[in-house]
């Protein structure tokens, strides 16, 4: 059958129907948490903490060195800012400066004046939304790095002016600046093609020096810049050694230490913790990674070692984090993962036992997929694809070791980062699909063997492609590949066509791509067969690969029979039913009578058996407006952020942090 090129069935929407439930929140972790060590005007010892959340946005915290309580300051603007992306306690002033993401804000807390709380000194340039980081020049002046193009922005302290100063690179998309006492600016590029720039601070010239990374995934080539004791910049690269002079490099023979208390720019947090009076430093203890989990409990050191160290346990209160991925276990729980921290949590189908189970991966992101494999739950998570695995039968002891539970397997591969898929095939391996590397292009599938520990990859499947989504086809012994253009963050996109593959799991080899004949085929996000040998492929594309380049494309469903390589029916999705709003990863699913469902970001709707025609089910909030659609607004509470099982007549999802479930009528 040929594609209708009509939208599929609409119904108007209804005011009755089902009603969403919430079943409660299951993790209230931070991330991106920071410890900044200082002194007050008076000279006294001074400890800050700076932590993001979903759920009331990013926050500081001033820490009483005696007893660990916590003041906290909540942002202005819970729902944008969200996340501390880049912070530094000025060594001049004391003042903490915060850029946030992904509203381009600048924030000041000032421990001399904490009367004035965290204070929102505006956005910093329209053209950016996320910031890389912040130095110092030895005038106060603060330069912003930001996402995307690379783009730099002069702040002035004392008038509170912005002078956003443009992209400083016409590829790469993120600047890591530094500041010296000398003058001297400059900012590590990265992540296609990671070199350094320097910066004129009077004039704004900029240009690039030095070295640069060909190629991302040759561990042998490096580039570490940071500021030095002496407070001048440096550069230590595969090519050698070098000071920053003015506009230019000054190769030398030894480099001195880091400066404590200065951005690193070649990993999260600060170079070295800065020292507080009284030499005292602060260390979080929990096994947290780069801040991101539920840090309470800081060792407080002294330079002295006849003065002893102390323990401070904090009491932040946490207001949630959001759900990233829900599905059902082995034992009739559902499982789960939440964003930044990317912790396991468990739930009983009613909500009524909920439990933080915590760390399961050293991949901190999120965790985007998961896979049950002989009474076990194994899970892919961001950033590394890492995969990891949980065994609900045996005590929780996180660790690489083969007693720990959860445990962290490793990564598949070095090109893997976001591991859009995850399946098991009946001869006992684990299939994974995954997105590549910042800077790369071309994603991998790769396969995992738990009983030998043996794994291979394959590299772009076919050319410019990331899988999205992976079924086994017992009929066929074969796997269907739904492919994406998704490239590594960062790279621009120049293919627009997604795709589909099969793929032989006997000869680990490509059987079969092709598009089924379906024309302007866009990322195949979500597959689910319909129980006939057929399958239902959901064909959007997700804002983070919107931002990319690739234009907007209107969510169509298709039905396909991979044994005859063929399109059975293909229609568009309605317009009033929204955008895809997400990833549209495992948005079909299938629910009672053998019906499959599936979900956008603000409708549930069932497809009619052996077509593409759909019922809504249930939607919330919409506009129609001169032939366009207009959200009412975006962080409605009825959002469907992630697309869940349905178990039983029981369909779960999550908005935001809320795990919450709808009974299909």
């Amino acid at each position: 059958m040929k594609p209708n090129p009509q939208s599929a069935i609409r119904d108007p929407q209804s005011t009755s129907g089902p009603i969403a439930r919430d079943l409660g929140t299951p993790i209230r972790g931070v991330s991106w948490a920071r410890l900044h060590p200082g002194r007050t005007a008076d000279g006294r010892a001074s400890l800050l903490a700076s932590m993001s959340q979903n759920n009331g946005g990013l926050f500081v915290i001033d820490i009483d060195l005696e007893t660990g309580h916590c003041r906290q300051f909540a942002v202005h603007d819970p729902a944008n800012s969200t996340f501390a992306a880049a912070t530094y306690r000025s060594l001049r002033t004391g003042i903490l400066y915060i850029a946030s993401g992904w509203d381009a804000h600048f924030h000041r807390f000032d421990a001399n004046h904490p009367e004035r709380g965290l204070e929102d000194l505006g956005k910093y340039d329209q053209a950016a939304n996320a910031p890389c980081g912040i130095g110092e020049s030895p005038d106060g002046t603060l330069w912003i790095g930001t996402y995307p193009n690379a783009r730099l922005t002069r702040f002035d302290p004392a008038t509170g002016r912005f002078d956003p100063l443009g992209p400083m690179d016409a590829t790469d998309n993120y600047i890591y600046p530094l500041g010296g006492d000398d003058g001297t600016v400059a900012g590590m590029v990265k992540f296609i093609r990671p070199h350094l720039v320097v910066i004129d601070p009077r004039t704004h010239e900029h240009r690039e020096v030095g070295p640069c990374v060909t190629d991302p995934t040759d561990k042998a080539q490096f580039l570490k810049f940071f500021k030095g004791t002496d407070r001048r910049l440096y550069l230590d690269s595969h090519a050698g050694k070098f000071r920053v002079d003015g506009m230019n490099l000054t190769p030398v023979d030894e480099l001195p230490p880091v400066l404590p208390g200065i951005p690193s720019t070649y990993r999260h947090g600060y170079q070295a913790p800065a020292a507080m009076p009284g030499g005292w430093t602060a260390h979080f203890l929990d096994d947290n990674i780069n801040g991101t989990g539920t840090p309470r409990n800081v060792l407080l050191a002294n330079s002295d070692p006849l003065v002893q160290s102390r323990r401070l346990h904090l009491d932040w209160v946490g207001g949630g984090s959001n759900i990233h991925i829900i599905d059902p276990g082995p034992d009739g729980h559902l499982y789960g993962s939440s964003y930044m921290p990317n912790l396991l949590f468990r739930s009983s189908l009613d909500g009524r036992e909920m439990a933080d189970l915590g760390q399961h991966t050293f991949a901190m992101g999120e965790a985007y997929s998961m896979a049950v494999l002989d009474g076990k739950i194994y899970l892919g998570s961001y950033p590394e694809a890492r995969l990891s695995v949980y065994d609900p039968a045996k005590p929780i002891h996180f660790g690489t070791g083969p007693n720990d539970n959860p445990r962290d397997l490793g990564r598949p591969d070095p090109i893997g980062l976001r591991p859009n898929a995850l399946i098991a095939t009946p001869d006992g391996r684990l299939w994974m699909g995954s997105s590549p590397d910042y800077g790369l292009v071309g994603g991998s599938l790769s396969w995992y063997d738990p009983r030998s520990g043996e794994r291979k990859s394959h590299r772009a499947i076919l050319p410019e492609t990331t899988p999205a989504s992976l079924l086994y086809l017992p009929e066929l012994k074969q796997i269907l590949v739904g492919l994406s253009v998704e490239a590594g963050t960062g790279v621009p996109i120049k293919r627009l066509d997604g795709a589909f593959a099969l793929w032989d799991p006997a000869r680990d080899d490509l059987a079969w791509s092709g598009d089924f004949g379906l024309p302007d085929l866009a990322d195949v996000t979500s597959l689910a067969p319909d129980g006939h040998g057929r399958v239902y492929a959901l064909i959007g594309r997700g804002d983070h690969i919107l931002t990319a380049g690739p234009p907007e494309v209107r969510p169509r469903l298709a039905l396909i029979d991979p044994a005859k390589r063929t399109l059975v029916d293909s229609a568009y999705l309605p317009e009033d039913f929204g955008p895809l709003s997400w990833h549209g990863l495992f948005s079909l699913r299938p629910g009672p009578g053998g019906a499959i469902y599936g979900a956008t970001g603000y409708c549930f709707f069932r497809i009619k058996p052996g077509t593409c025609e759909v019922e809504r089910i249930w939607q919330k909030v919409y506009q129609a407006k001169r032939d366009t659609l207009v959200w009412i607004n975006s962080a409605h509470p009825d959002v469907i952020d992630v697309v869940g099982p349905i178990v039983g007549r029981e369909f779960y999802f999550a908005t935001g942090w809320r795990l919450r479930a709808l009974t299909l009528p």
